[in-house]
């Protein structure tokens, strides 16, 4: 015992790392994944606590990517360049209206490519037919719109047409993305008709959602003249949607309060719908912060789960140990040992939680046809963070071994 303890005090005046740089990094690594393919199937089991806390991780990092990706993707497509003009409150609080001139006069500003407008029409209604009761309206609303509205909002038809030329004489509406589906319409064609405003109006188009104002999903549109004509709408547009050439945005934006209504701009409202969906992609990354919250939970339970095991597998090796010992290893070979054993298994269940979120992700941007996009930080974080984390949870197990003395460790067998 006097002659272990005089050993363990020239070790312990030996220089840092001296008795470590004895061991190389290969055998190191070679006595590591011999100590793990001993016990396969209790190794297998640690990693996969690892494996599900960082496959879980980076499927949220990644859906999440992929999802803003595929917005990003849909705001550049339509262009950042629509502007809607509102009407407001005058500074004294009052209801403002827009000038029936309004929409020609921003049609003339300098960079502004196109511009159309919508007109509510507040006293009319639409239901599938008029046996529908009165109060069930099924949230929908009607607007009266010229030509150009698919083409100012960067949308298209789902079937049918637009509204045209002869719309402007007869009853035709078309359906936005929603209210089709609220008045269980499909296509057009064959006399497909909606009762709206106790008159039966033909159904001559159906639009495809409009992401940048998803309000007018859930309205029916008609023409101004039959709006003015039949329901005694005023020619004063409750919302203008305004392209705006795409280097003068700004400009354009600065200029169209006072140009819709020159005599009350402070009651004019102007925004950019694109800034509100850049602001829910932020929201989702905020959200994708709750959910990783969720996977490090998981993460933590698989470090706890490693270091369990290996200090099981410490008592189990006591001979092992105790033979090494006897043979010449120092407390540090035994303790880098462990410690090369525990960040081992951790980083191959890093590795393997990689494969698992990345799977997950793909299989997510296949059904939803979103971009598939795993951000290079989770590439490289999951198995560097399965090498910390195994390293970690292997500190306390390496300094079990490490304080087994030989005649301890063999007496133990």
């Amino acid at each position: 015992m006097a002659l272990e303890g005089v050993h363990g005090m020239r070790r312990g005046r030996m220089r840092p790392g001296a008795a470590a740089a004895r061991l190389p990094a290969r055998e190191l690594f070679g006595t590591a994944l011999q100590g793990l393919s001993t016990r396969r199937l209790r190794a297998s089991l640690s990693a996969l606590g690892i494996a599900i806390g960082i496959g879980a991780m980076v499927a949220v990092v990644g859906v999440s990517s992929s999802a803003q990706a595929n917005l990003l993707a849909e705001i550049d497509a339509l262009g950042t360049n629509l502007l809607t003009v509102t009407p407001g409150q005058t500074f004294l609080g009052a209801n403002e209206s827009l000038p029936s001139a309004s929409v020609p006069m921003i049609a003339h500003m300098l960079n502004v490519d196109d511009d159309a407008a919508v007109y509510q029409v507040s006293s009319a209604n639409v239901y599938r037919s008029p046996w529908v009761p009165a109060a069930e309206t099924g949230g929908l609303g009607v607007d009266a719109a010229g030509d150009n509205l698919p083409q100012v909002l960067g949308t298209s038809m789902a079937s049918g047409h637009f509204l045209d030329g002869l719309s402007d004489s007869f009853p035709e509406a078309v359906l936005g993305a929603q209210a089709a589906q609220v008045l269980d319409i499909n296509q057009v064609g064959g006399h497909v008709m909606v009762y709206l405003g106790n008159t039966w109006f033909n159904v001559i188009g159906i639009l495809k959602p409009v992401l940048l104002d998803s309000n007018l999903d859930s309205t029916v549109f008609i023409s101004l003249p039959v709006a003015e004509r039949m329901f005694q709408t005023q020619p004063n547009p409750s919302e203008i949607y305004v392209r705006a050439n795409q280097n003068h945005v700004v400009a354009v934006s600065n200029l169209l309060a006072p140009t819709a209504d020159p005599q009350q701009p402070d009651g004019v409202n102007v925004d950019r719908p694109s800034n509100a969906l850049e602001a829910r992609a932020a929201a989702q990354g905020q959200f994708t912060t709750l959910l990783l919250g969720l996977g490090a939970v998981a993460l933590l339970v698989g470090a706890i789960g490693i270091a369990n095991i290996m200090v099981i597998s410490v008592l189990e090796r006591r001979g092992e140990i105790g033979l090494r010992r006897a043979l010449g290893a120092t407390r540090r070979h035994i303790s880098f040992q462990f410690l090369a054993e525990s960040a081992l298994l951790a980083a191959l269940g890093g590795i393997a939680g990689l494969a698992i979120g990345a799977g997950a992700t793909e299989v997510y941007a296949v059904t939803r046809h979103e971009p598939f996009v795993v951000p290079l930080y989770a590439l490289i974080a999951a198995p560097a963070a399965g090498l910390v984390i195994g390293t970690l949870a292997g500190l306390y197990p390496a300094a079990k071994a490490s304080r087994l003395s030989p005649t301890e460790a063999l007496r133990a067998t």
